[in-house]
């Protein structure tokens, strides 16, 4: 009876961990396994001294304004978070509006090949994807648009990542990475038909640097779409609540300071493109975009468990429990600027570079 007892006991916790590993895993388990947490390009090593060096940007924040420092800012922040976000969050790495019916994964999807769609762009012609990261939108674009897709990002490690990913998905002849900075691309004059970039350029720490580069590499008559992190009509900068708000999402995201949705299409305007469309893609009858970070609230807890325990054992670098308790904070501050309104992460602009240049 007692080794009946004890086979049993035996059973149920095996499946209770299995259970809670694998059928509560990550939201979207996509070649990347928990066992291969690593720092990105940083050495196992130093993980914890670069963890370090990235909240030393905050308190020296004048040196993240400017184009030279934000390279290293964000290449030291997408070599610390790139693995946990794959692991735990899928290969595209931004938001999407809940769809009532749909996986998180569809919404992602139909929220990526809306922004192809509207650049118009047809099959074969060649379309910038400003800050890819590791290229789960540039894989949904060029699969459904049949466009030739190329991706820059600062960080080499997600250039590796997403080259694996593209061979892996048939689609590395309609998918190329570069390694670079979207502040000078290593791209000619009016080189492609279309561009897009999708929660990016708030890395940028002049959005006026970025936008005029975008626009520098287009062919005359082509469109380009953002979609941008703001603040919105109800931020006010004056209650200390939403300036807490803001300012953990800063620091969790690796943004030299978010920007007012009133300077978007300003912005745009003043590098000379036309603006034909903007609008805020998180707002009603849009469903809640944070959805998801609160539902994945006990996915979280599961996470850091496993990440805990291999941090422990070896198997993960030393601070990647640092990097993710880090992350959810950071996701507490977003769910808290979605709920009251005052941030967006999904501000949409729409322009066309002129047929000719402005006199």
């Amino acid at each position: 009876m007692d080794s009946v007892a004890l086979y049993c006991t035996a059973g149920l916790i095996a499946g209770a961990l299995y259970w809670f590993i694998c059928v509560l895993g990550p939201a979207e388990r996509k070649g990347k396994r928990a066992l291969d947490l690593s720092g990105g390009s940083i050495s196992a090593e130093n993980v914890k001294d670069n963890y370090n060096q990235y909240w030393s940007f905050f308190r020296r924040p004048k040196e993240i304004e400017t184009a030279e420092k934000v390279p290293d800012f964000v290449d030291t922040f997408y070599n610390l978070v790139t693995d946990i976000y794959e692991w735990g969050w899928g290969q595209s790495f931004h938001f999407s509006p809940h769809i009532p019916g749909k996986s998180h994964k569809d919404a992602t999807r139909i929220h990526e090949e809306m922004a192809v769609d509207l650049i118009n762009v047809k099959p074969g012609q060649k379309i910038l994807d400003a800050g890819c990261g590791v290229g789960g939108p540039m894989r949904a674009i060029a699969a459904h648009s049949k466009a030739q897709v190329t991706g820059i990002t600062i960080n080499e490690y997600q250039v590796q990542r997403a080259k694996l990913h593209n061979k892996k998905a048939g689609l590395d002849s309609l998918c190329n990475v570069v390694c670079g900075n979207f502040l000078k691309m290593p791209f000619d004059e009016n080189t492609f038909d279309g561009a897009y970039s999708i929660e990016a350029t708030c890395h940028a720490p002049k959005l006026e640097e970025v936008y005029s580069e975008i626009f520098r590499v287009m062919k005359p008559g082509s469109l380009f779409v953002s979609y941008e992190w703001v603040t919105t009509e109800k931020y006010i900068d004056e209650d200390e609540e939403h300036k807490d708000v803001i300012q953990g999402i800063e620091r969790g995201d690796a943004l030299p300071g978010l920007r007012s949705y009133k300077d978007i299409a300003a912005t745009a305007k003043k590098v000379g493109f036309e603006v034909v469309k903007e609008k805020d893609l998180a707002k009603p009858p849009s469903k809640p975009w944070w959805n998801r970070l609160k539902m994945g609230r006990l996915a979280y807890w599961r996470n850091h468990v496993v990440v805990v325990i291999l941090s422990a054992i070896g198997v993960a670098p030393k601070g990647t429990v640092d990097v993710h308790k880090m992350l959810f904070k950071t996701a507490d501050y977003l769910t808290r600027g979605g709920e009251t309104g005052i941030f967006s992460p999904m501000h949409m602009i729409l322009c066309r570079k002129p047929e000719k240049a402005s006199e």
